[in-house]
C-alpha cells in the first residue's frame, strides 16, 4: 500500500522558479503590447497611403487644340428634268353608314335577338330559366307567364329533345336560357 506524503512547501525551497512564474522583476502588461500594435498599424497605414498617393498621381496629359476640318459638300449635277407623269384620280374613301337601331316598339313576326318576348303557353306554370341551353343545366329561376324578357342570344337547337333555346334577360338583370316554345314576340315596354 502506498504511503501518503505531504508535498514540499514551495516557499521553503531554494530552487528558483522559471521567470514567468516569478514576481521579482517587473513584467510588461498586455496593454503595452496592444498600444504598441496600434501605433505600428497606424504608422504603416500612413506610409502605405503616402506611397499609393505618390505612385498613382501623375501630371495631366497635354492636349493640343484640335484643328477644324473643312468639309466641302459638292452635289452631282442634276439630270435633265423629265415630264411629270399624270396620276389617276384617287377613288373616294368609303364612308361609314350607320346601321339603324331596331325599332323595338313594334313586335317582330318571330323571336329575334335584341327584341322582347313574352312568356306564354305554360298554362300558368311559368318557364324554367336555366344556366345553359339544355334541361341538364341548373335551374336558375321560374319566369312567370306573361313576364316580358329581352332576347339576348340564340337560337340554340337541342336536337335530341327537338327544342330550340333562347338566351334571355329578365328585368332584374338575371340571364339564362328558355325553351322557344314558351316565348312569343312582343313589343318593348313603354317608357
Amino acid at each position: 500500500m502506498a504511503r501518503y506524503e505531504l508535498p514540499p512547501d514551495p516557499r521553503e525551497s531554494d530552487d528558483k522558479r522559471p521567470r514567468r512564474m516569478r514576481r521579482d522583476a517587473q513584467e510588461p502588461t498586455p496593454w503595452r503590447y496592444l498600444g504598441l500594435g496600434v501605433i505600428v498599424t497606424l504608422v504603416s497605414l500612413v506610409i502605405a497611403l503616402a506611397l499609393a498617393n505618390a505612385l498613382l498621381r501623375r501630371p495631366p496629359l497635354e492636349v493640343a487644340p484640335a484643328a477644324p476640318t473643312l468639309i466641302i459638300l459638292t452635289a452631282p449635277p442634276s439630270p435633265e428634268p423629265s415630264a411629270t407623269s399624270v396620276l389617276p384620280t384617287p377613288s373616294p374613301i368609303p364612308t361609314f353608314t350607320p346601321i339603324p337601331t331596331p325599332d323595338q316598339a313594334i313586335a317582330p313576326p318571330e323571336i329575334t335577338v335584341d327584341y322582347y318576348a313574352v312568356v306564354a303557353n305554360t298554362e300558368g306554370a311559368g318557364a324554367n330559366l336555366r344556366g345553359g341551353p339544355s334541361t341538364d343545366n341548373a335551374l336558375i329561376a321560374v319566369v312567370d307567364e306573361g313576364e316580358l324578357v329581352l332576347v339576348i342570344g340564340g337560337p340554340e337547337p337541342d336536337e335530341p329533345n327537338n327544342r330550340v333555346w333562347w338566351q334571355v334577360e329578365r328585368e332584374d338583370g338575371t340571364q339564362g336560357w328558355v325553351v322557344g316554345d314558351y316565348l312569343l314576340p312582343a313589343a318593348a315596354p313603354g317608357p
